[in-house]
Protein backbone atom coordinates (compact mmCIF):
# COMPACT_ATOMS: atom_id res chain seq x y z
CA UNK A 1 0.00 0.00 0.00
CA UNK A 2 1.07 3.80 -0.79
CA UNK A 3 2.53 4.79 2.44
CA UNK A 4 4.55 7.93 3.31
CA UNK A 5 6.99 8.41 6.28
CA UNK A 6 8.09 11.62 7.33
CA UNK A 7 10.84 12.11 9.66
CA UNK A 8 13.71 15.19 10.80
CA UNK A 9 11.52 17.71 12.65
CA UNK A 10 12.36 18.82 16.23
CA UNK A 11 12.46 21.99 18.24
CA UNK A 12 15.47 25.16 16.79
CA UNK A 13 15.90 28.22 17.58
CA UNK A 14 15.28 31.39 15.30
CA UNK A 15 18.12 31.29 12.18
CA UNK A 16 18.33 27.68 12.78
CA UNK A 17 18.20 24.60 10.25
CA UNK A 18 16.16 21.53 10.00
CA UNK A 19 16.25 19.14 6.93
CA UNK A 20 12.78 16.89 6.63
CA UNK A 21 12.86 13.42 4.93
CA UNK A 22 9.91 11.79 3.47
CA UNK A 23 10.18 8.26 2.88
CA UNK A 24 7.47 6.76 -0.09
CA UNK A 25 6.80 3.33 -0.65
CA UNK A 26 4.13 0.89 -1.89
CA UNK A 27 4.33 3.05 -5.55
CA UNK A 28 7.00 4.33 -7.68
CA UNK A 29 8.17 7.75 -6.40
CA UNK A 30 9.13 8.73 -10.11
CA UNK A 31 5.63 8.88 -11.41
CA UNK A 32 4.57 11.44 -9.06
CA UNK A 33 4.99 15.13 -7.58
CA UNK A 34 5.24 15.23 -4.32
CA UNK A 35 4.15 18.22 -1.91
CA UNK A 36 5.37 19.57 1.74
CA UNK A 37 2.37 21.05 3.76
CA UNK A 38 2.17 22.78 7.05
CA UNK A 39 -0.83 22.55 9.35
CA UNK A 40 -0.70 24.88 12.60
CA UNK A 41 -4.08 24.26 15.09
CA UNK A 42 -7.63 25.74 14.09
CA UNK A 43 -6.35 26.14 10.27
CA UNK A 44 -6.32 24.24 7.08
CA UNK A 45 -2.98 22.63 5.50
CA UNK A 46 -0.89 25.22 3.70
CA UNK A 47 1.18 24.18 0.66
CA UNK A 48 4.89 24.99 1.51
CA UNK A 49 6.89 23.51 -1.54
CA UNK A 50 5.98 21.43 -4.54
CA UNK A 51 8.56 19.39 -6.81
CA UNK A 52 7.65 17.73 -9.98
CA UNK A 53 8.64 13.99 -11.15
CA UNK A 54 11.87 16.21 -13.00
CA UNK A 55 12.64 18.40 -10.40
CA UNK A 56 10.99 21.08 -12.60
CA UNK A 57 8.47 22.70 -11.65
CA UNK A 58 9.51 23.45 -8.41
CA UNK A 59 7.30 25.92 -5.75
CA UNK A 60 7.52 27.39 -3.18
CA UNK A 61 5.42 29.52 -0.73
CA UNK A 62 6.32 33.26 -1.22
CA UNK A 63 7.34 33.41 2.86
CA UNK A 64 9.50 30.57 2.33
CA UNK A 65 11.22 31.34 -0.80
CA UNK A 66 15.21 30.86 -0.57
CA UNK A 67 14.68 29.93 2.70
CA UNK A 68 13.56 26.36 2.09
CA UNK A 69 15.01 24.23 -0.54
CA UNK A 70 13.21 20.98 -1.68
CA UNK A 71 14.90 17.79 -3.56
CA UNK A 72 14.13 14.38 -4.46
CA UNK A 73 16.11 11.35 -4.64
CA UNK A 74 13.72 8.77 -6.92
CA UNK A 75 16.34 6.04 -6.75
CA UNK A 76 15.73 6.53 -2.84
CA UNK A 77 12.05 6.46 -2.94
CA UNK A 78 13.17 9.57 -0.98
CA UNK A 79 11.96 13.72 -0.56
CA UNK A 80 13.99 15.92 1.06
CA UNK A 81 12.98 20.11 2.33
CA UNK A 82 15.92 21.53 3.69
CA UNK A 83 14.86 24.75 5.97
CA UNK A 84 17.24 27.35 6.76
CA UNK A 85 16.72 30.28 8.52
CA UNK A 86 13.47 29.20 10.54
CA UNK A 87 11.65 31.60 12.44
CA UNK A 88 8.51 31.31 14.76
CA UNK A 89 6.21 31.34 11.91
CA UNK A 90 7.42 28.40 10.69
CA UNK A 91 6.20 26.64 14.13
CA UNK A 92 3.58 23.32 12.41
CA UNK A 93 3.38 19.73 11.42
CA UNK A 94 4.93 19.15 8.66
CA UNK A 95 3.40 16.62 5.97
CA UNK A 96 4.70 15.44 2.60
CA UNK A 97 2.17 14.41 0.72
CA UNK A 98 1.66 12.21 -2.98
CA UNK A 99 0.12 15.24 -5.58
CA UNK A 100 -1.95 13.52 -7.91
CA UNK A 101 0.14 14.38 -11.22
CA UNK A 102 3.66 14.16 -11.96
CA UNK A 103 4.10 18.05 -12.40
CA UNK A 104 3.29 20.24 -10.14
CA UNK A 105 0.77 23.03 -10.55
CA UNK A 106 -0.63 26.35 -8.96
CA UNK A 107 -2.81 24.46 -7.01
CA UNK A 108 -0.16 22.63 -5.23
CA UNK A 109 -1.10 25.33 -2.35
CA UNK A 110 -4.22 23.08 -1.55
CA UNK A 111 -4.65 20.11 0.57
CA UNK A 112 -7.03 19.08 -2.35
CA UNK A 113 -4.59 18.20 -4.99
CA UNK A 114 -3.36 15.13 -2.69
CA UNK A 115 -4.31 11.82 -2.70
CA UNK A 116 -1.90 10.51 0.01
CA UNK A 117 -0.09 11.50 3.59
CA UNK A 118 2.17 10.68 5.33
CA UNK A 119 1.52 11.09 9.32
CA UNK A 120 3.69 14.43 10.17
CA UNK A 121 6.42 15.80 12.07
CA UNK A 122 6.49 18.42 14.21
CA UNK A 123 8.62 21.22 14.09
CA UNK A 124 8.77 23.89 16.37
CA UNK A 125 11.23 27.13 16.15
CA UNK A 126 11.74 28.80 19.54
CA UNK A 127 14.23 30.06 21.66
Amino acid sequence: QVQLVESGGGLVQPGGSLRLSCAASGFSLGAYAIGWLRQVPGKEREGVSCISVNDDPIYYKDSVQGRFTISRDNGKQMVYLQMNNLKPADTAVYFCARFMLPDCSGSYYSHLAYDFWGQGTQVTVSS
